[in-house]
């Protein structure tokens, strides 16, 4: 049954009308027509519709829109301030880390959470918080440097 809802997406607010046993990755594309969280496989595994939901990487695609009333979500399309990259999104253009781009946007909400919590990631560290986005094209050596070189530039602007 549809019922109205608020959701804070990329800082805005939101009104929708939906069932809250929706996915939030349907809201977010269909709804709000914010299509750069991507759908995958449906079942959470491979890491495409990533989102930050209460700054924790969430896989949209198996989290209901019940769930996520109340928590600021973040979409790849609200890493961008004023018409800059986020140094993730920057880094990733700058390391090609982009074969085809079906998993990007997930990549990077991944590894913008873990930024968040972890500013400074060794190498190890980020190809295991990594480990549960799959991409498709194995540009994983280029996605870790991408990560690395985000972090660094990241801290340098703190």
């Amino acid at each position: 049954m549809k019922s109205s809802t608020e959701l804070e997406i990329n800082s805005v607010k939101h009104k929708v009308e939906a069932d809250p046993s929706t996915s939030l990755l349907e809201v977010i594309r269909q709804e709000l027509g914010l299509t750069g969280t991507k759908y995958g496989c449906g079942e959470g595994q491979c890491g495409a519709c990533t989102v930050l939901l209460g700054g924790q990487p969430t896989r949209s695609c198996i989290t209901t829109l019940g769930e996520a009333v109340g928590l600021p979500i973040t979409t790849i399309e609200g890493l961008e301030k004023n018409g800059r990259l986020h140094p993730l999104q920057q880094a990733f253009l700058d390391k090609a880390a982009l074969q085809c781009g079906y998993c990007v946007s997930g990549m990077i909400m991944s590894a913008a959470g873990l930024l968040a919590s972890n500013p400074t990631p060794s190498e190890a560290q980020i190809v295991e918080h990594m480990s549960g986005n799959i991409c498709r094209c194995g540009g994983y050596p280029r996605m870790v440097a991408a990560i690395k070189e985000a972090a660094e530039a990241m801290e340098g602007q703190k």
